[in-house]
């Protein structure tokens, strides 16, 4: 490790520091805060000061001290958000297992690929991949489709980079794809047939907040043996209504 790589490591663990001491005890200075951390007083000002800026501690009315601010609040409605939405999912999801006796994912946009949040795996399902927590690629895969058609053009323009070849059926024309999207949207749904996988088919739906805003999806996959014919169909439909029951719980339809 370089020594601005060192000092960069050494900056982020004093700034968490510095916001585990403000937890415990409310609100401090920077004399309290360099005492704490072992600095002096001009390198805890500059911490603070970085903190500050980014919104994660402010100061109080006792212009000396600084307190917990309001930015934390939005990183941590962010994670509860994707908690609540992990809840809400979590019985539709398992019936929807249940039903079709095939894989349930929830996924999330996240930067330029898909994060799985949840996974239930259903009984015809033998040993299958646990994808929770990991990262997939959008452009390949039902899920990331049905997030993507949520996207204004800016935002997909901005999100999408170069397609990759997982199998000879991935798109890898961003015009190709801006179309598929676009039947996403009208028809309300996204399929992709061994274009992450050979063999692997799986379709998926959005799930809305209150705003009608694609905030997730839900996908149902299995092997491409047999999820095929008329099968597809019959869990497209599942799909679709086990999102719009997700949807309808997070306060879509409410308003």
């Amino acid at each position: 490790m370089s020594n601005a790589d060192g000092a960069g490591v050494q900056s982020v663990d004093r700034a968490l520091t510095i916001l585990e001491q403000l937890a415990r005890h409310g609100e401090a200075g920077v004399t309290e805060i360099a005492g704490e951390l072992g600095v002096h007083k001009s390198t805890a000002f500059r911490l603070v000061a970085t903190l500050e800026a980014h919104r994660l501690v402010e100061q109080t009315e006792d212009r000396g001290k600084y307190r917990l601010g309001v930015g934390l609040l939005r990183l941590a409605g962010a994670t509860t958000a994707r908690l609540d939405l992990v809840q809400e999912a979590r019985p539709v999801t398992r019936q929807l297992a249940s039903d079709t006796g095939e894989t349930v994912n929830i996924a999330v946009l996240s930067e330029h690929s898909a994060l799985y949040l949840d996974q239930i795996a259903g009984s015809s399902a033998l040993q299958p991949h646990n994808w929770v927590g990991q990262h997939i690629p959008l452009h390949a895969t039902s899920n990331g489709k049905v997030l993507l058609s949520g996207l204004d053009k800016q935002r997909l323009d901005a999100t999408l980079s170069r397609l990759a070849a997982y199998t000879p059926a991935t798109i890898t024309s961003k015009g190709k794809l801006r179309a598929e999207l676009e039947r996403v949207r009208e028809q309300g749904y996204a399929l992709a047939i061994d274009e992450l996988e050979v063999g692997l088919t799986a379709a998926a739906a959005p799930i809305r907040n209150v705003h009608g805003d694609v905030v997730a999806s839900m996908s149902v996959s299995g092997p491409s043996f047999r999820v095929n014919g008329d099968r597809v169909d019959e869990i497209i439909r599942a799909v679709v209504a086990a999102a719009e029951e997700v949807s309808h719980r997070l306060g879509w339809g409410q308003r």
